[in-house]
């Protein structure tokens, strides 16, 4: 049971990281090391169950331990100290750490007790899942991008399809956050005007909460999902930053339950912190030569970034048709991510709906849904149980 803990150490001292991921991996075999600056990002991207802290030189110490709180309140927090202080134990405790050990003085102690304190926290983690219904936690929502290189794949379409989808068919909260900055896009699928957009969320962005994001967002009509529009003018994208995009996607993750992404193909500073912040990154692919080559260029530059895909990438195959050459018995073999859903060519039964402007999903239980819209349902049911 320990072995299927996450673990996530963090310090800025090599030596005591060393140190403690020897001793934590006695203990579990996901064991994780991050800087103290980059602990949140990490937390958001994937859930720790254990941190173990090692005091910063700095005083960030209290406000990074409260934000990882705050992103698992259920998280064990074991903090390292540099020395007996009473003031920052206290502070500490506040914030949320369960456990206090000052190194050098007590890493025999900590050694002694760490596979205890596990073992504790698995049965008392074990007990809690068993007890728990199955309903969507707050607090901890999931950051879901649609991504392709290649432009025409049907990207947009499939986020926004799939969100809509999402909220129909569950009482989870969801929102579509349109970053296909310049021209937008969204809002014209879903038959949304407004001219508001997320940039308007700039100037309360250092204390942004779910009552701004609402306040900007708009409802679609049928389904009541949260909708934030990309700014329809390339001179105002050009104002928001990466820190921007991060702080939104993390206020969304605790206000949301589903937080769907739709993504340009283009490749800049805001693409790839929503990708880094994301837990699930759908590739759309359409089946032909070109679009493989694309998705292998993005594999490279992902590599170069250091984005780390295993795991988190999956293939959403769309506009299959047995006209195509290329067939998805012949993609699998190719693929070296898994394929999570086929949609089918359907420009016939999707044309009207895009023509004006209308989602392709209005009710929760419909009976005569396009192929392309039970497709849809399909993808968005199999995600749901993930």
């Amino acid at each position: 049971m320990e072995n299927k803990l996450n673990i996530m150490i963090v310090s800025d001292e090599d030596a005591l990281m060393s140190q403690l991921k020897t001793i934590a991996e006695t203990k579990s075999e996901q064991v994780i090391g991050v800087r103290s600056n980059e602990a949140v990002r990490e937390m958001n991207r994937e859930m720790a169950h254990i941190v173990i802290f090692g005091q910063t030189d700095t005083d960030t110490s209290v406000e990074v331990v409260q934000m990882l709180k705050i992103i698992n309140p259920n998280a064990l927090i074991l903090f390292i100290a540099n020395a007996s202080d009473f003031g920052l134990l206290r502070n500490m405790t506040r914030a949320g750490a369960d456990e206090f050990f000052v190194f050098p003085e007590e890493a025999g102690l900590f050694s002694s007790r760490f596979p205890n304190i596990v073992k504790s926290y698995a049965a008392k983690k074990a007990k809690n899942e068993e007890s728990a219904a199955p309903t969507f936690g707050r607090g901890r929502g999931k950051i879901i991008s649609f991504y392709s290189g290649k432009g025409g794949s049907g990207c947009s379409l499939l986020a926004a399809s799939f969100a809509q989808t999402m909220k129909l068919e569950s009482s989870a909260e969801v929102i579509l956050i349109d970053l296909n900055g310049q021209f937008g896009g969204v809002e014209t699928l879903l038959s949304i005007e407004s001219n508001r957009s997320l940039a308007d969320l700039q100037p309360v962005i250092e204390e942004l909460n779910e009552s701004h994001i609402r306040n900007v967002s708009q409802t679609q009509e049928h389904s009541k999902m949260e909708v934030l529009i990309s700014p329809c003018d390339a001179e105002i994208l050009e104002t928001l930053d990466e820190e921007f995009i991060a702080k939104l996607l993390r206020t969304c993750r605790r206000s949301f339950d589903y937080v769907v992404v739709d993504l340009p193909s283009s490749i800049n500073g805001l693409v790839v912190t929503a990708m880094e912040e994301s837990d699930k990154i759908y590739y759309v692919l359409t089946p032909d030569t070109p679009s493989l080559k694309i998705m292998k260029h993005y594999e490279e530059l992902s590599e170069r970034l250091g984005l780390v895909l295993t795991s988190r990438m999956e293939i959403a195959l769309n506009k299959l048709s047995k006209n195509f050459e290329v067939k998805q018995k012949d993609l699998k073999n190719v693929l070296r991510y898994p394929i999570i859903a086929s949609i089918r060519q359907d420009t016939k039964g999707l044309q009207s709906f895009i023509n004006q402007g209308q989602p392709v999903r209005k009710q929760a239980k419909e009976r005569k849904l396009i192929p392309f819209a039970k497709d849809i349902r399909k993808f968005a049911r199999q995600v749901a149980k993930q």
